[in-house]
């Protein structure tokens, strides 16, 4: 029944979706107190405190979740051709012209599900994509999730020892693997570091995937464009060797991450809890708070 009501609204045109999204948005921030309360907190972390800004954010997260449908149940060609403009793909071509795997790093940025989609589509089939996903709570999402995610020439591995492995075999073959590296890992997982200048329980997962496969590292996102326009995707390198220490190496994906939000700040996921302490993990350092 769920998949059926996905299906039929992943039929509607996009700048619909985004209007109705948009609505919701910005009821929910008017009305859902904790809802703008983690907004309003988290973006006053990064110094945005204009309340039009906020608002603003509040409709392109609603536009985030009312266009799940049409990323997930069209047809791959048709979702790669709501990229309307591209930026960068000649980083990822000089990448496999010479053989090296790549790590895509994507944050919950603009249209986040659809940056893997557009490298599977336009890619040849011996350069497939493993995605690392977290499989959700509600175990009726499962399967919706697998449909959506689970395209021509992209694979899905949970967020677990064995996701892990099928991320560094890909790389190890020479094909690409991508990742959330702003997503709260679980303990052992993880480091803290700081995050808009507050610390944020960060994986880890990265370093040790460049360090495995010798790997291209590549920063994406997907711009949503104005009135459902489609998208913008960006590629662009990670300018900078990853250190051998963890806590830096994840300061220097963070700061990474902060320079694209802040290009389009209305278009981040800031109603997610990034600053939670998982469970088991220790609250952060006091020397890390203080030098914050």
């Amino acid at each position: 029944m769920l998949k059926f009501l996905f299906l039929c609204v992943s039929r509607l045109p996009l700048p619909w979706l985004h209007a109705i999204g948009g609505a919701v948005g910005a009821v929910s921030y008017r009305r859902a107190a904790s809802f703008r309360r983690q907004i309003d907190a988290n973006m006053a972390q990064a110094g945005y405190d204009d309340p039009a800004l906020r608002r603003a954010a509040a409709r392109e997260i609603g536009k985030a979740m009312a266009e799940i449908p049409v990323i997930w149940l069209r047809p791959l060609k048709q979702v790669e051709r709501l990229v309307r403009e591209t930026t960068g793909w000649e980083h990822i071509s000089a990448a496999q012209a010479a053989g090296r795997p790549i790590v895509f790093l994507t944050p919950h940025l603009g249209c986040f599900e659809i940056t893997a989609q557009a490298y599977a589509a336009r890619t040849a089939p011996d350069k497939p994509i493993t995605v690392l996903y977290r499989p959700p709570r509600q175990a009726v999402l499962a399967p919706l999730i697998q449909a959506g995610r689970g395209r021509p020439n992209m694979r899905l591995a949970a967020a677990d020892l064995g996701g892990v492995r099928a991320l560094m075999r890909a790389l190890k073959n020479g094909e690409a693997a991508g990742l959330l590296p702003d997503q709260s890992p679980r303990f052992g997982e993880g480091v803290w570091a700081p995050f808009f200048g507050r610390p944020a329980f960060t994986v880890t997962l990265t370093r040790r995937l460049v360090r495995a496969g010798h790997a291209v590292v590549l920063l994406a996102y997907a711009e949503r464009l104005p009135r459902g326009a489609g998208y913008r995707l960006v590629v662009e390198p990670f300018n900078e060797t990853l250190s051998q220490d963890e806590t830096a190496a994840a300061t220097q994906i963070n700061h990474a991450l902060e320079t694209l939000i802040r290009r389009v700040p209305t278009q981040y996921l800031w109603n997610y809890n990034r600053y939670k302490v998982p469970p088991g993990v220790p609250q952060p350092p006091a020397s890390l708070a203080a030098s914050t």
